[in-house]
């Protein structure tokens, strides 16, 4: 039987006599600390949030029935080995005994919903983490690209630049830089910042003389193992978004009669609360599953995946990583990885510091990766899976930096657009000589907020007429300057969108889960620096409106109505389900954050809309592999998704600050709390 420890910060520790009941013990404790998101992640993956939550979650069910979220998870079940099988097996379990509690009723959102928490399937797993992952690569992107070209021609590529995008960092750093003399692995995943949090602090403990590991790091809730961040003892790994290319959307014609258009169509029906149910047509065709139009339009887009190309999700590789004792044990575990595609950087002690790109690519044609792509086109066709390079081990005395940044030649085979390069550029200034390196260094790695000076716009910054020209271009939650310089490039975004050039461009989303990649605002907030790079781009007069700008920020200042500093509009924002409003949302106070969209303390900013952040840092990480309790980690919140609780935002002080909290592992400094020591199987 598992048994579960917590740290002062409530963080689960899992300790159990084998991997099964390990599994079985993370999803028990994760259900008892997550139940209304557990809920909520079921019915996101299943396309039923609009049974609870109405109207609002319309959207996302029907593109959830549509992308057959469920099928493909089924599919991923059935190509599990059977070891992996049993051990997803295990933790649902587990979860559907955390989430047997009458008590969880009184959790906030499950009470304002009415709702109690269902019962998992085997395979929700996986269809939760394709669910957490639909819209982390292309669709939106290669939507947003076809409308941009419909309407501005080979023009728009300005607003589609390789530049402001991504935000997660991951160095490692070799034992010959280093105080203690072992690597140091660090890093800060940025997504949505939820409320509750994407990720959860996790110890995994197994006691089994023949399969032992001890395991600290990050999980996704409802999904057992720890991925993407983890120090096994041995070996420590991280990831960052590789910004690879492997969703394909094509502009198909459809015909129920011609099986060479559809392979497979039924109706679905979507249950809305308070409204009549919605009967949802869902069709499969050679190029993937139809998510726009249908059988009477005669037409769609149909969205092709990897994942559902292969009818494999890839977290067979989720023991492999726990077991890893070694990089090259890392590196076998991620042979199996689909998506999404990362950046992996790992070390160990007997000296490794690696990089790999890992997950499945594609290949197929340039024309498929920013716009629709053609199905009668052969070359639109996918022919096989990349084959990456394998980079050179740098060894004791190298480093290594992965910023969703471009890597070189070698990119252009992964993806078509990436992250500038000014996080990549800042953290190697910031490692640059140095050989004592510590986890403190890292952590006000972490805290860096300096905005690059190409980020900062300056082919424009004659038209500041030196106004600006003593700031150190510190996007600092205290900075005056800093306010001023957001306040004008928000004036600046808000009369480049005013452009009748732009006009065709502001015709709403097909739905609301597509809005945010197809909002115009924000793509003109992102390709600033790309348009101040042109003379006249688009044929409009930046530098008129940049001085423009300026007057009007100048006469806001002097009329009061600028904010003092930069973190008295650039405050945390998390986002929720059930919206701002949400007790779990509405508990988190909107405390002020330093740094910005381009600063390695990427707290993004959205230029023209709105200086609140909703996206950064959702965990931050610094492994040491001289001793695993010499390291820290933090999240922007809590272990705890219930707003009643003590350990809901509790970090949030520390995270704000840019402050690592202790990882603590001597069992004689936890708390131990009883499990259930029920079992439903096995």
């Amino acid at each position: 039987m598992a048994r579960l420890f917590r740290d002062q910060h409530g963080v689960p520790h899992v300790r159990a006599r084998d991997v099964l009941d390990l599994a079985h013990g993370q999803g028990e404790v994760t259900a008892r600390d997550r139940a209304f998101q557990l809920e909520w992640l079921r019915r996101r993956a299943t396309g039923t949030t609009a049974a609870v939550a109405g109207p609002a979650g319309l959207d996302w069910d029907v593109l959830a029935r549509r992308a057959r979220l469920v099928d493909v998870a089924r599919r991923g079940w059935a190509a599990l080995d059977e070891e992996s099988r049993a051990f997803v097996a295990a933790y649902v379990d587990g979860v559907n005994v955390g989430l047997d509690d009458p008590a969880h009723a009184a959790v906030p959102e499950l009470a304002a919903l009415g709702t109690t928490p269902q019962p998992w399937e085997e395979w929700t797993p996986l269809a939760v983490f394709l669910a957490q992952h639909l819209m982390f690569a292309n669709l939106g992107g290669k939507l947003w690209g076809q409308r941009a070209h419909d309407a501005l021609g080979e023009g728009a590529d300005l607003l589609d630049p390789e530049g402001p995008e991504g935000g997660s960092n991951a160095w490692v750093v070799g034992g010959a830089r280093t105080a203690s003399g072992w690597p140091l692995v660090a890093g800060d995943p940025h997504r949505i910042i939820e409320s509750p949090g994407a990720y959860l602090q996790v110890r995994l403990a197994c006691e089994d003389p023949d399969d032992a590991f001890d395991v600290v790091g990050f999980a996704f809730p409802g999904v057992p193992g720890a991925p993407h961040f983890a120090h096994a003892g041995e070996v420590a790994w991280a990831i960052t978004n590789a910004m690879a290319d492997y969703q394909d959307v094509y502009a198909v014609r459809l015909d129920a009669d011609d099986t060479a258009s559809v392979t497979e169509h039924h109706v679905e029906v979507v249950e809305v609360a308070g409204q009549d149910p919605v009967e949802v047509e869902v069709v499969r065709t050679p190029w993937g599953e139809v998510i726009e139009g249908g059988l009477a339009e005669g037409r769609g887009l149909a969205l092709r995946t990897a994942v559902s190309e292969l009818g494999d999700t890839g977290l067979g590789t989720l023991l492999g990583l726990l077991r890893a004792r070694s990089a090259d044990d890392v590196e076998a575990a991620f042979a199996g990885w689909v998506e999404p595609v990362n950046n992996l950087v790992v070390a160990d002690r007997g000296g490794a510091v690696r990089y790999r790109l890992v997950g499945r690519v594609p290949l197929r044609d340039d024309a498929n990766r920013r716009r629709l792509a053609d199905p009668a086109d052969p070359a639109a066709d996918w022919r096989g899976w990349l084959d990456p390079p394998r980079p050179a081990d740098v060894g004791p005395g190298g480093a290594l930096v992965t910023a969703n940044d471009r890597r070189g030649p070698e990119s252009d085979d992964v993806g078509a657009l990436f992250a500038g390069p000014y996080r990549r550029d800042r953290l190697w200034a910031l490692l640059e000589g140095r050989d004592d390196l510590t986890v403190a260094d890292l952590a006000t790695f972490h805290d860096d907020a300096l905005l690059d000076p190409r980020a900062r716009l300056t082919v424009l910054t004659d038209a500041w007429d030196g106004w600006l020209e003593g700031w150190d271009g510190r996007m600092e939650a205290g900075s005056a300057d800093a306010a001023l310089f957001a306040a004008w490039r928000s004036a600046l975004t808000r009369r480049v969108v005013a452009e009748p050039v732009l006009d065709a461009l502001r015709a709403p989303a097909p739905s609301s889960v597509l809005a945010p990649s197809l909002d115009l605002t924000v793509r003109v907030g992102r390709a600033l620096p790309a348009l101040a790079a042109v003379d006249r781009p688009l044929g409009i007069d930046l530098r008129a409106h940049a001085v423009a700008a300026r007057e009007e920020v100048l006469a806001d200042r002097g009329a009061g109505r600028l904010p003092a500093t930069w973190g008295a509009t650039h405050v945390l924002a998390p986002v929720h389900p059930l919206g701002a409003a949400a007790p779990a949302a509405a508990a988190v106070p909107a405390v002020p954050l330093s740094g910005d969209t381009d600063c390695v303390r990427a707290c993004a900013s959205y230029p023209g809309l709105t200086d609140a952040c909703g996206r950064g840092p959702v965990a931050r990480y610094a492994w040491d592999l001289a001793d695993v309790q010499a390291s820290g980690w933090v999240v922007p919140t809590g272990a705890s998704a219930d707003p009643r609780s003590p350990h809901h935002h509790d970090q949030l002080d520390a995270w704000a600050a840019g402050r690592l909290l202790p990882v603590v592992t001597d069992w004689d400094r936890l708390v131990e709390e009883p499990l259930s020591g029920r079992r439903d199987r096995g």
